[in-house]
């Protein structure tokens, strides 16, 4: 179980670092607006994220992860 939890983080900071690799205006664009948005806006992206990553996570473990 550890493994897996150390993989999935892994795959996190992968994925990040790609996008503040190949597309650093675009991240810091994107930053700028998310910091204009009012506080309350802000939750749905994180919400969102959070409801895909928990489907993901069902998924693979029905698939045998």
């Amino acid at each position: 179980m550890m493994g897996y939890t150390v993989l999935a983080l892994g795959l996190v900071l992968v994925v990040e670092g790609l996008a503040l690799a190949l597309a650093p205006s675009r991240m810091e664009h994107l930053l700028a607006r998310f910091a204009r948005m009012p506080l309350d806006r802000r939750c749905l992206p994180g919400l969102s994220a959070v409801a895909v990553g928990v489907l993901l996570v069902g998924l693979a473990r029905r698939l045998g992860a």
